[in-house]
């Protein structure tokens, strides 16, 4: 689509159905209760058995389960859970526990700053690429650092380090406006894993009769859970913006229909994964109007795609395609418009810009 003919997100919007925005506070109630007993049911089972065959499943499961809590978290940061701001700041607040995030500190920098620049240069931080330039600049450790993360087995590495970490828990220093709200919710965070962490060396103390015990206790029912979640949201962010059809635009070519409705995709994954994810791999629409609540996600999808069809990437859920991507698409060419490979040569394009430099 040329440049100059480009719609508004404005007018975009309108092909999305009134009935779309529709979020009786019951329904967030129930899915909300529903995501919590799944979680604790999970947490009660870890705790329970010590069985390999067993665990396994169980941290998968548990993965999965604070994925659905979070993304309920994250409907109710955007303001489109529930239509009284308090109970979407409160449902938020606990749905975000599990995974250890700050409320105030997502809403600022993931509807804010994602939202507000998504597939922009310098601006949006999720899964940002790097130019080859950029690339062949790095010291050794951080392109070795960066071909793990982008690797097919990074994404919960990268979540972990420059998500959760840098951006959310240590590193981020918020705006004097939310900083007194940001600082509150740190506190909450802190003393909820002081909180979980004491009560499971506890338990594992008093059911294995030794400190090595209540460490276990704490690694299988907190830790690994943890860290399966990071590689769901992980891999989750990280499809939902970066693949061959996603073109990431440069400060100056942007536009918010570039990065609302074709830097982004709708993915259909299986029904069973969905009970988890809550459409969110319906992202399109998502990213279109953020007050949309997930069950209206696909309805609000079928009639964008159906005014935008030759616009919106849209594609099925498998291994192969994202074992493609991973290894497509490791830095992003701004002055071609292309993903590249590690080993792939500059375009001319890019060589000329780059020698001008």
């Amino acid at each position: 689509m040329p440049k100059d003919s480009v719609p508004s997100l404005a007018e975009v919007v309108r092909h999305v159905p009134d009935e779309c925005y529709d979020n009786p506070t019951w329904l967030g109630l129930l899915y909300f209760s529903r995501d919590l007993l799944i979680y604790a049911g999970t947490v009660a089972a870890l705790l329970w058995t010590d069985s390999l065959w067993l665990l396994i499943p169980l941290w998968l499961l548990a993965g999965l389960a604070i994925s659905g809590l979070f993304v309920l978290g994250h409907d109710a940061a955007h303001g489109a859970l529930f239509r009284k701001s308090w109970l979407n700041h409160t449902v938020g607040q606990i749905a975000m526990l599990p995974s250890l995030h700050l409320y105030e500190a997502w809403v600022f920098g993931h509807n804010r700053i994602h939202h507000g620049h998504t597939t922009r240069q310098e601006m949006d931080y999720v899964w940002h690429p790097v130019t080859p330039k950029e690339f062949a600049a790095l010291p050794r450790w951080r392109k070795l650092r960066h071909r793990l993360e982008w690797s097919c087995l990074g994404a919960g590495l990268y979540y972990l380090r420059d998500i959760w970490f840098r951006k959310m828990i240590w590193n981020f220093d918020p705006p004097e406006k939310i900083r007194s709200a940001v600082r509150r919710d740190r506190a909450i965070v802190f003393a909820y894993f002081a909180a979980v962490s004491t009560a499971l060396a506890a338990l594992g103390l008093a059911q294995y009769g030794s400190w090595g015990g209540a460490v276990w206790m704490w690694t299988k029912v907190f830790a690994i859970p943890f860290l399966a979640w990071n590689y769901s949201i992980g891999a989750t962010v990280y499809v939902h913006h970066i693949c061959q059809d996603i073109p990431w635009s440069s400060r100056r070519d942007w536009n918010k229909f570039r990065g609302q409705v074709q830097g982004t995709t709708v993915i259909h994954v299986p029904r069973l994964l969905n009970v988890f994810y809550h459409n969110i791999f319906l992202h399109v629409a998502h990213h279109v109007d953020m007050r949309i609540p997930f069950y209206r996600l696909p309805e609000a999808t079928r009639a964008l795609c159906a005014k935008f069809e030759k616009e919106i990437v849209v594609r099925g859920f498998t291994l192969r395609d994202y074992l493609e991507t991973t290894r497509n698409c490791k830095l992003f060419d701004f002055e071609a418009g292309t993903w590249r490979r590690y080993e792939q040569p500059v375009t001319q394009r890019a060589e000329t810009s780059l020698l001008a430099s």
